[in-house]
C-alpha cells in the first residue's frame, strides 16, 4: 500500500488542471502577440512566405529533397487533383567525410548528383528530352517548352529566412561542420550545383517541415475546409499555422504574394514559455533541464516532445528507487511477488543512464489493460532489463508514465486552443469544422493521446465543449515530401503571378518562357 500511495502523491505533481489549462492558453495568447510584433520573444512567429494553403484541388508533378540528419531523400510527388498524390522516392545516407568537408560546394554538389539520378531512374523520359534539347538547341527560347521541375527543400538546420526560396544558414547541427556554407543562402548552393549538371530543376521553396505538415494535411483533408494549423508531437514539437497579415506588426522583409491576405507562420513553440510564466515546474522537470544540453531554452519542447517524456519518467522511478520506504522493484523474498519470484534491475539497465528510457514503452505502459499486465513487464525486462516486475510495481509504473503523459496531451491543447482563439474561426462559421493536421509519435502511437487533448480542449473557455467537437485533428504524413512539393506549388504560382523573380539563378540566359511549363491547371489559394 505504500507504494500505490507514494505513485499518487508523486502522479498528483503532473496533474495539469483546467484551471491551469485555460491560464496556460491566456499566455500563449499573450506570447504569440508578442512574437507577431517583435524578434527576440520566446514564440518566435516567423513568417515563412507561405501566403496560402492548398485544397485539394491542385495538380502537377513536383520535386521534393529532405536534408534532416544522416541521410537524404528525393521524392517526386505528382498532385491528382482530387486530394490523393503518387509519391516516388530513394533514400541516401550522407557520406560522413561530406558532413564536415571543407566546402559546402562538396556536400551540395553530391545532392545534385543524387537529383541527377533520380531524374534519370524515375522519370528518363524528361530528363532524356532535356539532355537532348540541351545539345540541339543554341539559343535560350529552345527551351520555352521543357518541363522544369519545381522542387521544394526541407532544410532541417537552423536558417534565417528571407523569401519562400531564400534562407542564409545560421549553424549547424547533427554532426554537420562546414564553415564554409554557414551565412550563405542554402537554396543558391544547392541550385548553383544543380546547374552544374544542367538539370531542368528549379529550387523553388525553402521548407520547414511544420509547415509541410501543414500543406500536406490541408491538401489530402477531407470537405472543403482547409487546414488552419500543422502541429508535430514526436521527438520535438511545433507548430505552424495560417495568420491574417493584418495581425503581423514585426516587418516581413523579401518578397511575397499580398493579395490572399494571409502568411503561414511558423511558432517554434518548443521555446514557449521559456521563461516559466505559467509553465508547470516540478523537481523532475527543474533535474532534466539541468542537465540537459540547452539549460534553459525549449521548455515546452522538454515537457510535450517524445524525446524528453521518458526522462522525466526515468528520474521520477529513480527518485523512487532511493526511497527506503517503498519497495519499487524489489522484493523482501519471492512471497512478495505475484509471479513467485523476486524482482531484479540489471546493472546496465537504462533507468540508471541518462536519456536510457525510451518514451515507446510509455505508449506499451498506456495500450496494456491486461489483469496481470503481462505486456508491459515483457516490456521492462525487454527495453530496462527490469526482470521479474511484481503487478504492484509494474501498476506504479503504469501510473506514473500516464501522469507524464497525459500532462503533455493537456499542454499540447493549450498550443492548440490557443491557436484556435487566435483564428477565430469558431465565430466566423458555425458549421464548419476547424481542420488541423498533426504528424509525430506520440499522436500516432501513444494511446488516447488525442482523447486527450480534446478533453483539454472542451473545457478551454472560448472554445468548451460544442467548439471542441468542431475542432477536426487528423494525421498529416509526410510534410517534408508532399507538403514541400505543395510548398513548391505555391511558389510556382507566386512565379506566375510575377511576385518573385525566380530566375536569378539561371545563368544561361533562359527566359520566362520557362513559366510555361508550369502545369496547366493553376495552383488554387484558399483563403
Amino acid at each position: 500500500m505504500a507504494l500505490a500511495k507514494e505513485t499518487k502523491r508523486i502522479a498528483a505533481q503532473f496533474d495539469y488542471t483546467d484551471e491551469d489549462v485555460n491560464k496556460g492558453v491566456q499566455e500563449f495568447l499573450q506570447q504569440m502577440h508578442e512574437g507577431l510584433e517583435k524578434d527576440g520573444t520566446s514564440l518566435s512567429q516567423i513568417p515563412t512566405y507561405v501566403t496560402g494553403v492548398p485544397n485539394g484541388t491542385e495538380k502537377g508533378l513536383y520535386l521534393a529533397v529532405d536534408l534532416g540528419g544522416t541521410n537524404f531523400r528525393v521524392c517526386s510527388i505528382h498532385l491528382n487533383g482530387d486530394t490523393t498524390f503518387n509519391l516516388t522516392y530513394s533514400k541516401v545516407a550522407i557520406p560522413k567525410e561530406l558532413m564536415v568537408a571543407k566546402q559546402a560546394s562538396e556536400l551540395f554538389g553530391f545532392l545534385a548528383k543524387q537529383i541527377e539520378l533520380f531524374l534519370k531512374t524515375h522519370h528518363g523520359e524528361q530528363f532524356n528530352a532535356h539532355i537532348r534539347r540541351r545539345q540541339t538547341v543554341s539559343t535560350p527560347e529552345g527551351y520555352r517548352d521543357e518541363q522544369i521541375f519545381r522542387l521544394g527543400f526541407t532544410f532541417s538546420f537552423p536558417v534565417q529566412q528571407f523569401g519562400i526560396n531564400k534562407g542564409t544558414l545560421m549553424r549547424w547541427t547533427k554532426g554537420f561542420d562546414i564553415p564554409d556554407a554557414v551565412g550563405k543562402d542554402v537554396c543558391a548552393l544547392l541550385q548553383e550545383e544543380i546547374d552544374k549538371l544542367h538539370l531542368p530543376v528549379k529550387v523553388a521553396a525553402l521548407v520547414n517541415d511544420t509547415v509541410g505538415t501543414l500543406m500536406a494535411r490541408s491538401y489530402t483533408s477531407p470537405g472543403k475546409t482547409s487546414t488552419l494549423l500543422g502541429a508535430i508531437f514526436g521527438t520535438g514539437t511545433n507548430g505552424a499555422y495560417v495568420e491574417k497579415l493584418s495581425n503581423i506588426k514585426k516587418p516581413v522583409e523579401g518578397d511575397y504574394d499580398k493579395s490572399t491576405g494571409l502568411m503561414v507562420i511558423n511558432t517554434e513553440w518548443g521555446s514557449f514559455d521559456n521563461q516559466l510564466n505559467i509553465l508547470p515546474n516540478t523537481s523532475y522537470d527543474i533535474e532534466l533541464d539541468q542537465k540537459s544540453v540547452n539549460p534553459g531554452i525549449q521548455m515546452f519542447e522538454k515537457r510535450v516532445s517524445g524525446m524528453f517524456l521518458g526522462e522525466i519518467v526515468r528520474l521520477v522511478i529513480v527518485d523512487m528507487l532511493k526511497n527506503t520506504d517503498i519497495s519499487l522493484f524489489r522484493d523482501e523474498n519471492s512471497s512478495h511477488n505475484d509471479w513467485k519470484s523476486t524482482t531484479t534491475i540489471a546493472p546496465e539497465s537504462g533507468v540508471f543512464k541518462q536519456w536510457g528510457l525510451d518514451s515507446s514503452i510509455m505508449s506499451i505502459a498506456a495500450a496494456d489493460n491486461t489483469p496481470d499486465l503481462s505486456t508491459l513487464r515483457q516490456e521492462l525486462e525487454k527495453q530496462l532489463h527490469i526482470y521479474a516486475a511484481s503487478l504492484e510495481d509494474t501498476l506504479a509504473f503504469k501510473n506514473v508514465a500516464h501522469a507524464v503523459g497525459r500532462r503533455a496531451a493537456r499542454l499540447s491543447a493549450v498550443a492548440v486552443g490557443a491557436i484556435v482563439l487566435q483564428s477565430g474561426e469558431l465565430q466566423e462559421s458555425k458549421d464548419e469544422p476547424i481542420d488541423i493536421g498533426v504528424d509525430g509519435s506520440l499522436v500516432e502511437h501513444y494511446p488516447f493521446f488525442r482523447d486527450m487533448v480534446y478533453e483539454a480542449l472542451a473545457a478551454v473557455d472560448g472554445i468548451g465543449p460544442e467548439g471542441a467537437k468542431r475542432i477536426r485533428i487528423g494525421i498529416a504524413k509526410d510534410g517534408s515530401g508532399v507538403g514541400a512539393a505543395l510548398i513548391a506549388l505555391v511558389a510556382a504560382n507566386m512565379e506566375k503571378k510575377g511576385v518573385v523573380d525566380y530566375l536569378n539563378h539561371f545563368r544561361n540566359g533562359v527566359t520566362s518562357k520557362i513559366v510555361e511549363a508550369i502545369p496547366e491547371i493553376e495552383p488554387t489559394t484558399v483563403m
